[in-house]
């Protein structure tokens, strides 16, 4: 297992930390996505892997819940 920490930039709710949690959660080899939510400011995201994860994959999934890794 391996365990790698973002920031992302955005979230204010919870359904903010849901929709990036989805789309993290179904990145291949992902078992687990914790989000400690700083509304309005960089919130530390914690996803657990059975391997390395590609950054780039990270990203856009990230992004593709319409939010910004920073």
């Amino acid at each position: 297992m391996t365990t790698t920490t973002i920031n992302v930039n955005g979230m204010t709710c919870g359904h903010c930390e849901a929709a990036v949690k989805e789309e993290l959660g179904a990145l291949p080899g992902v078992t687990d996505v914790t989000v400690e939510l700083n509304a309005g400011g960089d919130s530390p995201v914690t996803i657990t892997s059975e391997k390395d994860l590609d950054e780039a994959a990270i990203s856009a999934a990230v992004d593709e819940a319409g939010y910004e890794v920073k």
